[in-house]
């Protein structure tokens, strides 16, 4: 069966190379038993992969069961995956059969696999490694031969950090990943989807089908779709059962369109979040910003330099001289960054100064350029990154909370990069 049969079957639809590559991938595996761990946001469709492996392995006469993790209660999820006895708890009033038990044959796909509370990961554990389990309140060892497919939209990674998921249980579930791609990122398949959509709820309700123009669709197809294919399955239906004339523009599309406007740039983040977790990106954009900072500081000196070339009261060495006038001559330049920088400003125009074209040497001598070697800061980010790591330390007295405050990351990830760098901690 070709990938085009299985997008026929299975209705997905969308031409990507990445959509295409997590269903080769599916259709790969399918007929061996390997455990399969699918990733991907929420609303990207996982739900289809764990039904394709299974339509197409040697399993799929047997039982097929779905069940979304984090759906169940902590107290009873135990007993729905395992089964229990009579009396093992309240309300127990007889025994019970769990998915594992009735799946006995076929393929168990754990939606949400990261919401399984840790005791329950621990029994999934011994499941995938020997077949083997109890139910609640027995302490009979049974069998069971089950393929399993678990699919999360959470990191995974960031979830072994903070203790939430076994690291053990993370490599038996993922022998083969499978990674569904954003909506975002399927670009092309965005404007066949719409249109599906709309012809699939025109039918629905009854009416003629919606049509965007070109502005509407450029707008459909640069959204970031934070919800993916299932948010814009959820507008598609809207706009068609509200919206009176079929012909929709951009600005009917845009009230459909939460937080439009939002630029989707990095950002830093400042004061208390819902994790209080900051990656070492935030630190090197934290970094960067600072870095443009004092860029800005710079050419404010060089401009008031500038201003008074005509004074001499500067006392500079003759070498750095040297080096302050080819920074001038280089501003004289018309495409000199600064020189734009300095005339977009509304200074008055008696102090706008004469921008020189200063006389020198085509060549700085050696000696200048050892000087300069010497004198130019290290502008490798890890080595800034320690440096301001160093610097917060110090400013509140080695308390590690205090600096991690200050540096906008939490105290695990400080005390990782204290390790990482070697960095010891001043008492």
């Amino acid at each position: 069966m070709t990938i085009q049969e299985i997008k026929q079957r299975f209705g997905i639809i969308g031409s990507s190379f990445a959509l295409e590559r997590a269903i080769d991938i599916a259709m790969q595996v399918a007929p061996t038993d390997l455990n399969v761990l699918i990733t991907g946001e929420s609303g990207t469709g996982k739900e289809v992969f764990p039904q394709i492996i299974h339509q197409m392995s040697a399993r799929k006469h047997g039982v097929y069961i779905a069940v979304n993790c984090g759906a169940i209660p902590e107290g009873t999820i135990d007993s729905e995956l395992f089964g229990h006895e009579k009396g093992s708890f309240t309300g127990a009033h007889e025994a019970r059969k769990g998915y594992f038990e009735g799946a006995n044959g076929g393929t168990i796909f754990l939606d949400e696999v990261a919401e399984m509370p840790i005791a329950t990961q621990a029994r999934l554990l011994r499941v995938l490694e020997s077949g083997e389990f109890l139910k609640v309140g027995s302490s009979k060892v049974l069998k069971t031969d089950v393929r399993v497919v678990a699919a999360t939209n959470v990191n995974i990674q960031q979830a072994i950090e903070k203790g939430k998921f076994r690291e053990d249980l993370y490599y038996r579930l993922n022998t083969v990943p499978i990674l569904v791609p954003p909506l975002r990122d399927r670009k092309p398949d965005i404007h066949l989807l719409f249109r599906k959509f709309a012809t699939d709820f025109a039918a629905k309700y009854r009416m003629p089908v919606i049509k965007l123009d070109q502005e509407a669709e450029g707008i459909l197809m640069n959204y970031y779709w934070k919800g993916n294919v299932r948010q814009l399955k959820n507008i598609t239906e809207q706009i068609s059962v509200i919206e009176k004339s079929r012909d929709i523009n951009a600005e009917t599309l845009i009230k459909y369109l939460p937080e439009h406007k939002t630029s989707s740039l990095p950002m830093i983040i400042k004061g208390e979040t819902q994790s209080n977790e900051f990656s070492e990106r935030d630190i090197l954009y934290k970094i960067l910003f600072d870095m443009k900072k004092d860029l800005t500081d710079l050419k404010k000196v060089v401009i008031d330099l500038l201003e008074n070339q005509g004074e001499n009261t500067l006392g500079f060495h003759p070498e750095n001289e040297n080096i302050i006038k080819k920074i001038v001559q280089e501003i004289g330049s018309e495409k000199s960054p600064i020189r734009l920088d300095y005339e977009q400003t509304n200074l008055p125009s008696n102090t706008q100064p004469n921008l020189p074209a200063v006389q020198m040497n085509k060549d700085i001598s050696p000696e200048v350029q050892k000087h300069t070697a010497a004198e130019e800061p290290s502008l490798s980010l890890h080595e800034i990154e320690q440096e301001m790591i160093r610097k917060a330390l110090v400013k509140h007295e080695g308390k590690r909370k205090n600096a991690a405050k200050e540096l906008g990351i939490s105290e695990r990830t400080l005390y990782r990069k204290l390790n990482e760098y070697g960095i010891e901690e001043k008492k």
